[in-house]
């Protein structure tokens, strides 16, 4: 009888152990589980960052410059004059669909008369343009725009702050731009006398009478890119 009782103990001790053995295997199993399963999740949040990050990269789009045209009209008491002048290089960067950024170089020496005809005042007002009296393209041949501020006004339409040098002096100017998929438009207005062009200006001589020159000149961009 005592033989019984002591073998019937040590059968529900080794049944004990076993299950105390398969509970421990389990929450080993459990813990290992709930770590891969973590550890999925890391990874799972880590491909998500990625691919939102690079769904907003920013992305360079260069300006083809030999579809690109920059029109200009000055005006002055008895009429005005317009002409062309050309992008040496320039870029618009987009987030997505979004515009936030842009640089772009204008070449001052590719300034053109377009209103006169040659032998008619064309080539002299031309080199009056290049001259130390407005842009002084000998010394200053080129100007920059940088974009420092975009806001969104509505659907492909922002207004632009930028930094704008001319003669080496730099401005800020402000102007808005219309975008499509492959092209951007806009209307800049300047204030010449900001870069110390000051040739004709009523705001700066008096008695000029009807040869005094607007402050303002007009730029009419159309960029393709």
């Amino acid at each position: 009888m005592q033989l019984n009782i002591t073998k019937k103990s040590e059968n529900q001790t080794k049944t004990y152990s076993l299950h105390y053995k398969l509970l421990i295997q389990n929450q080993i199993l459990i813990q290992i589980k709930f770590k891969q399963m973590k550890n999925f999740k890391s990874i799972a949040l880590a491909l998500v960052v990625v691919l939102s990050t690079l769904s907003v990269t920013a992305q360079t789009k260069k300006i083809n410059t030999a579809g690109s045209t920059i029109n200009w009209t000055g005006k002055k008491v008895t009429g005005q004059h317009e002409g062309t002048i050309n992008i040496k290089d320039g870029a618009l960067v987009f987030k997505g669909k979004k515009l936030v950024g842009g640089t772009f170089n204008v070449d001052m020496n590719s300034i053109v008369v377009t209103d006169l005809k040659a032998g008619q005042g064309k080539e002299k007002l031309e080199g009056h343009l290049k001259a130390d009296d407005f842009f002084g393209t000998d010394k200053f041949a080129m100007a920059t725009l940088v974009f420092k501020k975009v806001v969104t006004k509505s659907p492909n339409l922002y207004t632009v702050t930028g930094d704008l040098t001319i003669k080496g002096i730099t401005k800020p100017v402000t102007f808005d731009l219309a975008t499509t998929a492959n092209t951007a438009t806009t209307n800049v207005v300047i204030d010449r006398t900001k870069y110390d062009i000051k040739y004709g200006s009523g705001s700066f001589f008096d008695s000029l009478g009807d040869k005094a020159i607007n402050d303002d000149f007009t730029l009419a961009v159309a960029l393709k890119f």
